[in-house]
């Protein structure tokens, strides 16, 4: 399966260092909850890492005291203290008060763990919401190009899956990288306050952490984007072949399905292996390199000990802080993987927002309100790709009120006039006029509101039958709801259900025939009440029982409305005031049934293809139309 164009196997520094500046931007709304985040973040190093500092003091006050060894300043602090509430008369009071300052300071500080929680998932939460709103708002402005050349698994994934990787570096990663930058500060000034000597033998060990890192780097960051790959590659597999169930197993095609399904799990199963491979040699290494780094300490520190050097105190507190010290580091490397996902994410999510929005409105559109409903075309070329023009110097004119229908062998350019027409698409050259205004003037949403369409192929969405009529525009009420249901004969259809209405709609309309989902758009399209009505192909899918239904209902549909009729079956459209010949992108034949047939053109070829009995005419007819 071909990767997407916006999927990038390794970033450079700088790419990587844009990304992040633009995803701090997401924290620019809430600059009051990054603030106290920052404040209690400073608070929490001191208040979790007051262990080694107390235990100094405890040894050095009250254990064993040292009289040749001055206390630390911070330690004559406390026993100053100490001595105020009385509580250092004795060894046991003073250790009795050190205990009490240890176990306060962990009760604020796991206050401020909470506090600090909170704010940071709620935060997070927040930019989540935004991050989301914001790609969905998007969908709507991509072209319709983008949508037919992306995977919907594709674009689930960047709402799902690329999200989540964000929404975990937002919540944890920056939160983690923070503390244990501020813990990895507190702790090396401590280090060097409490015993500069130690300290330096402690930062022996980094060289070699500093190269196990940088592979583990390297390594896992290879591996991140390939997951993410995989990931978007399973769930376009899955979106396109779970929705298309019926043609797999009507072809007989679930075990070489299978097998390419397999394949694409295999390379994210071997992915994930290999990054479980990295973190499997990389924090053990870590770890003995900690390991070997508080050996040295105990050594060296055992060695000042004996010699007069250090307290017992000072080699107690200083084994403690070289504990802490490499923890923050390790967990640092762990969570570079976090970093490395939501790189990877927010390349794909850029990418995505960074893609051009379609066709949108003008800054100062022209007024149209309740449009007339005349259409024209002049001299229009439109190309879907490059100079592949599908469209070439169309012009004709539709009055006000008028049926036109559109007639044609398949890609003559008949659906891409309705395209350009809604602007899903803008001609590359020519001009549109809606009520003799330039549709490229007008504003999206009142062009739009004056059309109402009706496809073959009928899109029903999750809920029920009222919510699909009306799609979500209030102002229509249940009564015209039911009103139009009536009209287009859907009523006696509904009113058998069960719950009428109210019926729910399972997901792209299962359970429904193709006549009734058909006949629920067309409840639609005159619910809303448009000026110009489209049928492309409405019909062609429908039984001949659900055709006759719906015949005299589509009548009264069109009635005193534009209509545009796309349509193959010459049968369905020879009543229409005009009918439009296109073949390979041009206009050429216009006229009613009876003068296009007596012109002995393409129109009559067309008509003679379907109606005649005699199947070696149509074979011939047939080869002409497609020399």
């Amino acid at each position: 399966m071909p990767s997407s164009p916006h999927e990038q196997k390794s970033l450079g520094n700088a790419r990587e260092t844009y990304l992040l500046r633009r995803l701090v931007t997401y924290i620019s709304p809430y600059k009051k909850s990054a603030f106290a985040l920052g404040v209690l973040t400073l608070l929490n190093a001191p208040l979790m890492l007051i262990a080694p500092p107390l235990t100094k003091a405890a040894v050095d006050l009250f254990i064993l005291p040292d009289p040749s060894q001055p206390p630390a300043s911070y330690a004559a602090l406390l026993k100053r203290t100490a001595d105020f509430f009385n509580l250092s008369s004795t060894p046991y009071r003073g250790l009795l008060f050190i205990s009490i300052v240890f176990l306060l300071a962990n009760v604020l500080g796991f206050i401020v763990q909470y506090t600090h929680g909170v704010i940071m998932q709620t935060m997070g939460q927040h930019i989540m919401f935004d991050l989301r709103r914001d790609i969905f708002r998007h969908f709507y402005k991509l072209p319709i190009r983008f949508h037919d050349r992306t995977p919907v698994g594709r674009l689930m994934t960047r709402l799902t899956s690329d999200v989540d990787a964000l929404n975990e570096l937002f919540t944890v990663g920056i939160s983690s990288l923070i503390r244990n930058i501020v813990a990895i500060i507190y702790i090396v000034a401590w280090m060097f306050y409490v015993n500069w000597r130690l300290t330096l033998i402690t930062f022996v060990a980094l060289p070699f952490m500093t190269v196990v890192t940088i592979w583990f780097r390297k390594g896992v960051r290879m591996a991140t984007s390939e997951i993410r790959r995989y990931i978007a590659q399973l769930n376009a597999f899955l979106q396109e072949h779970i929705s298309g169930m019926v043609v797999v197993q009507l072809f007989n095609r679930e075990r070489s399905e299978q097998q390419i399904f397999e394949k694409i799990n295999d390379d994210f199963r071997a992915a994930n292996v290999r990054a479980v491979v990295y973190y499997a040699i990389f924090l053990p290494a870590v770890e003995f390199v900690g390991v070997v780094g508080i050996a040295l300490i105990l050594w060296r520190g055992g060695l000042q000990v004996l010699t007069g050097l250090a307290t017992l105190g000072t080699f107690i507190a200083f084994t403690q802080l070289a504990q802490s010290f490499y923890a923050p580091i390790t967990d640092i490397s762990e969570k570079y993987n976090i970093l490395q996902s939501a790189i990877a994410s927010s390349e794909r999510i850029f990418a995505l927002l960074d893609e051009p929005a379609g066709s949108q409105s003008p800054e100062n559109p022209k007024p149209l309100g309740r449009a007339r409903g005349k259409i024209e075309f002049r001299h229009v070329w439109f190309a879907y790709n490059d100079e592949d023009w599908v469209l070439k110097d169309v012009s004709f004119t539709v009055e006000a009120g008028e049926r036109v229908a559109f007639v044609g062998h398949t890609g003559a350019g008949k659906t891409t006039i309705t395209n350009l027409l809604l602007r899903f698409y803008d001609a590359q050259r020519g001009q549109i006029l809606f009520d003799d205004i330039d549709v490229r003037e007008l504003d999206l949403t009142d062009l739009r509101s004056n059309f109402g369409m009706v496809l073959q192929d009928v899109f029903l969405f999750s809920g029920d039958i009222s919510s699909n009529i009306r799609l979500g525009n209030a102002a229509i009420t249940d009564e015209q709801v039911r009103a139009a249901a009536m009209a287009i004969n859907l009523d006696p259809f509904v009113s058998r259900l069960p719950e009428g209405y109210a019926t729910q709609v399972n997901e792209r309309g299962a359970g429904f025939s193709v006549g009734q989902k058909q006949l629920i758009s067309f409840a639609r399209a005159l619910a809303f009440n448009p000026r110009v009505l489209i049928l492309d192909e409405a019909t062609s899918s429908v039984d001949t029982d659900t055709e006759f239904l719906i015949r005299d209902a589509v009548e009264r549909l069109m009635r005193g409305r534009t209509s545009l009729v796309v349509a193959h079956r010459l049968s369905t459209i020879q009543s229409a005031d005009k009918i439009i010949v296109m073949h390979k992108g041009e206009v050429r034949e216009i006229g009613l049934h009876q003068e296009l047939l007596a012109q002995q053109g393409l129109y009559k070829r067309l008509y003679e293809l379907q109606f005649t009995k005699n199947h070696e005419l149509s074979a011939v007819v047939e080869s002409e139309l497609l020399a």
